[in-house]
């Protein structure tokens, strides 16, 4: 009887063995992926909305552009380049682009660029709505112009120039690459002198844009 009823077991036993044995080599669920970090820079909608400086805080005026006309530094306009935001959204066209702006060119791979960031950073802040401060990040991996900006605090907005569109467009090679841009969307100056620090960046805003940025 107890050798009938092993018989009778002996297949159960086997199935089961064999379920166990089918579960433990079945494929581990793939991992989920990781979610994108959001960016640190604001949207790029507004620079194509004026800036607005505010009267008695260094408001340009009819005397300043003379002036700079009669130095010649009427400028010319923003090159016919269209760039990607680095938040995504809609590209942003360079001409449509508003001013008075300071357009900061910059690499991760650049220290000089690095070091002056939070002094872009800082003039954005001090600034308000008198100037628009915006990046343009050339030549770099979207992760390595991210881990820059959550590191220094980089929130002012961005715009993406994969290659050198931009600084082939103005015949400019250098890193970093400031550019001083007037209410009529015209690159008044450029500076390639190199790490700017916030006095050299002050002057240069009250100089060619005629706007006084607080300290």
């Amino acid at each position: 009887m107890n050798r009938r009823i092993a018989v009778l077991l002996l297949p159960l036993l086997v199935a089961a063995a064999a379920g166990c044995t089918a579960t433990g080599t079945e494929e581990p669920a793939p991992p989920r992926p990781r979610a994108e970090r959001p960016s640190p820079f604001e949207d790029c909608a507004r620079l194509t909305t004026p800036a607005t400086p505010t009267a008695g805080a260094g408001t340009p005026s009819a005397a300043t552009d003379a002036s700079a006309a009669a130095n010649g530094r009427t400028g010319d306009p923003l090159p016919e380049l269209t760039l990607a935001c680095f938040t995504g959204g809609a590209p942003i066209a360079l001409r449509d682009v508003r001013g008075p702006a300071v357009i900061n060119v910059w690499a991760s791979w650049c220290p000089p660029c690095r070091k002056e960031l939070p002094a872009f950073q800082r003039l954005s802040k001090r600034a308000g709505d008198r100037i628009h401060v915006i990046g343009v990040n050339s030549q770099d991996s979207r992760s390595a112009a991210q881990s820059i900006g959550e590191d220094l605090g980089i929130g002012f907005p961005m715009l993406v120039d994969q290659g050198t569109a931009l600084q082939r467009a103005l015949n400019r090679n250098a890193f970093p690459l400031t550019l001083l841009v007037d209410a009529q969307g015209r690159v008044v100056h450029t500076d390639a002198s190199g790490a700017l620090d916030d006095a050299s960046l002050g002057e240069l805003v009250r100089e060619h844009l005629g706007v006084a940025v607080p300290a």
